[in-house]
């Protein structure tokens, strides 16, 4: 549970080159840069307003590999929401996310009902998919979490995405609060 009620952290996770860095920089300044940088670990900081109050969200951008085994538990520990981003045009880095997933369902417990989770398939600009929309649905089911293809090139469905994982992890600290005074009673 965030220390106070309006702050946010949130990690993305996905294999390298899917988008992450792209989907995080659109996001917070709006840009996009053609060249490919890989990232050890990059966090932003940035105060925004969402349900009429002022929120702070912290993303934390992860490596695109598994390097860093020890980092990547810490970041699921601390993390409130996570977004877990792969590339339409690579089905393999679909596949990888299952590890990545199992992790944060490992490391949150019973908790993991609560967590919120959103399923990114990036670059869906790219004529060269390989990976259909329902496959990216069907994950989301099977993972319970909420799914929404993005463009970081095109600004397609990013701001969307980062309002939605807001209200996503605003429901859940709702229900947190509800929980705790319940048991409490």
């Amino acid at each position: 549970m965030p220390e106070q009620s309006n702050d946010y952290r949130v990690a993305v996770f996905g294999a390298a080159g899917v988008g992450k860095s792209s989907l995080v920089l659109r996001f917070m300044k709006r840009t996009f840069c053609k060249t490919y940088v890989p990232t050890v670990e990059d966090t932003y900081t940035v105060m925004i307003t969402c349900d009429k109050s002022i929120c702070t969200l912290q993303l934390t951008d992860t490596a695109g590999s598994h390097q860093f085994p020890a980092m990547q538990r810490l970041i699921i520990a601390r993390g409130h929401a996570f977004i877990l981003v792969y590339s339409v045009v690579n089905r393999q880095s679909l596949e990888e996310l299952w590890l990545t997933y199992e992790q944060i369902c490992e490391i949150k417990g019973s908790d993991m009902q609560y967590v919120p989770v959103m399923l990114v398939g990036n670059k869906c600009d790219d004529a060269n998919r390989q990976v259909p929309t329902q496959d990216g649905e069907q994950r989301a089911v099977q993972w319970k979490c909420s799914f929404l293809e993005t463009s970081a090139k095109m600004d397609h469905n990013v701001q969307e995405l980062f309002k939605e994982l807001l209200a996503m992890e605003k429901r859940r600290a709702v229900r947190e609060t509800y929980r705790v005074k319940q048991s409490i009673l």
